[in-house]
Order: C-alpha cells, then sequence, then structure tokens
C-alpha cells in the first residue's frame, strides 16, 4: 500500500519519481534516427566500377557493391528475394553509409528495380531506414516505418509481365511495404542481386559504414537458390587501390555472409 500523507495525498518515493521520469527518456533513446525522404532523395544505388563485367561464374570487383549477381539473357530473371538481419553500424564522428538490397537488372545494364534497408551513420548517430528504388530516379523511403539493428527482414521483387512488384517486410516490427512500379526504362531482366552497399550519395559513392557482418539467407531467384545460376562473387574494393572494403563469403543454399572491411 501506498504510503499518505496526514493531508490523505499519495507520497512518491524519490526513487518511484526517478524511474517514472526515465522511463518516456529510455525508450525514446531506444530508437534510433530513422530515414527521412530528403536523405534518401540524395541517395542512388547504381553499379559503380565494375572491373571484367564480362565474367560468368567469376569474382569482380566493383567500388560499391558486394554480394553476387546471377547474371543470363534478357528475360532470365523475374524474381529475386533473400532474408538478412539489419546490422547496427557502429559510428564516429565521420558520415558513412550502407544499404543491404534485392534488385533485377543493373549489373550489365543501366535498370534497375530493388528495395532494402540502410545502416547509416550522420551526424555521428546510427540512422536507419528503408527504401525502393527504380533507376534513374533516385531512392524512395518508405514512410511510417521504424527500423532498429536487430531487425529480421524479406525483400523481393517480381516481375509479373507488366509491372514489378518489390515487398520489403520486416517481422520484428511487424509491417510490410509494397511498391508497384513499370520498372526502368529498357529494362532487360538479365541479371538478379543480393548486395551490401555503399551506396552513391550527392553524386559520389559514399565512404562505408562499418556494419560488421550481415548475413543473407534464402537467396533466390526465379525461386531456385541464387548459387544454383553459378552466380558471380562481387568484392567491393577502393577505387584508388585493391584494398577491400567488403568482402562476401561463399554462397550455398542461397545464404552467404557479407563481411565490412574497410570504409
Amino acid at each position: 500500500m501506498s504510503p499518505r500523507s496526514s493531508a490523505g495525498f499519495v507520497l512518491v518515493t524519490a526513487a518511484a519519481l526517478t524511474a517514472a521520469l526515465a522511463t518516456p527518456s529510455l525508450a525514446a533513446s531506444n530508437t534510433p534516427a530513422q530515414l527521412t525522404q530528403s536523405i534518401a532523395s540524395h541517395e542512388s544505388h547504381a553499379l559503380h566500377g565494375l572491373a571484367q563485367p564480362g565474367k560468368v561464374n567469376a569474382t569482380v570487383s566493383s567500388t560499391n557493391w558486394s554480394g553476387y549477381a546471377a547474371t543470363g539473357s534478357t528475360g532470365a530473371y523475374t524474381s529475386v528475394t533473400s532474408s538478412w538481419t539489419q546490422p547496427s553500424v557502429t559510428c564516429s564522428s565521420a558520415t558513412t553509409y550502407s544499404s543491404f538490397w534485392v534488385g533485377l537488372d543493373g549489373y550489365s545494364n543501366s535498370a534497375l528495380e530493388q528495395t532494402g534497408t540502410e545502416a547509416d551513420c550522420i551526424g555521428g548517430k546510427a540512422t536507419y531506414g528503408a527504401w525502393w528504388e527504380v533507376l534513374p530516379a533516385s531512392e524512395s523511403a518508405y514512410s511510417g516505418v521504424t527500423v532498429k539493428g536487430g531487425d529480421k527482414f524479406t525483400a523481393t521483387v517480381t516481375y509479373t509481365g507488366s509491372t514489378f512488384t518489390m515487398t520489403l517486410a520486416d517481422s520484428t516490427e511487424g509491417w510490410t511495404k509494397t511498391t508497384t512500379h513499370a520498372g526502368s526504362s529498357g529494362f532487360k531482366n538479365a541479371s538478379a542481386e543480393v548486395i551490401a552497399e555503399a551506396p552513391e550519395v550527392g553524386g559520389s559513392v559514399a565512404s562505408l559504414a562499418n556494419f560488421g557482418t550481415v548475413t543473407f539467407t534464402g537467396a533466390k531467384a526465379n525461386g531456385s537458390n541464387l548459387d544454383t545460376f553459378s552466380p558471380n562473387e562481387i568484392v567491393m574494393t577502393k577505387s584508388s587501390s585493391s584494398a577491400v572494403r567488403a568482402q562476401p563469403g561463399s554462397i550455398s543454399g542461397g545464404s552467404f555472409a557479407d563481411v565490412w572491411k574497410a570504409s
């Protein structure tokens, strides 16, 4: 029973008052900054600096993509999907970016239909978000959602014969977003990708946020494990040297880990 004063009012202990006041701020501190459209509008995810693009079932390098791309002729791929756990980034005072996504096209042409998440360090603070993009337009942020490190995501891009459907689901936070689009002009559906990336920001490839390791599971194209298509392994390297920025591990059963190496 709560103690009462002689006037009949309930007396609140100092400890109880401190706990009550701390609760709202504690909840707020547990919600990281979220991606806004003003930030997203400066970002894009086109492939940069691809070396030896004509190779098949090979290891190639790019200055901003890391992961796997299954390639083929026009119309070879009509769907791509994968799941991952949203990484928690380690931030310093530097502004850095990282994105994780699935997409169709983009490896051997300028078309790309994709959806995924990002984990950035902006103003020294971790910033998370979810987005979709159809090139040549910039990234579009999904509004009204919360993304946190540790959330479980599944992303899917499907060509239905007339439009592309991009779906991103966060089973941890309990939301799903779906966007339908006619696709990039001149799309070919000639590749399917599962990628960790240093996105283009303001026209230049950004410094890569330290995302640690992201593990992609259930990576499939056309309903089959991505590795059955003998995909190209893409290693992210610095533009001025062969120094590795992010390195995918071997893919098996539609699963692989991608490891941050340098910004």
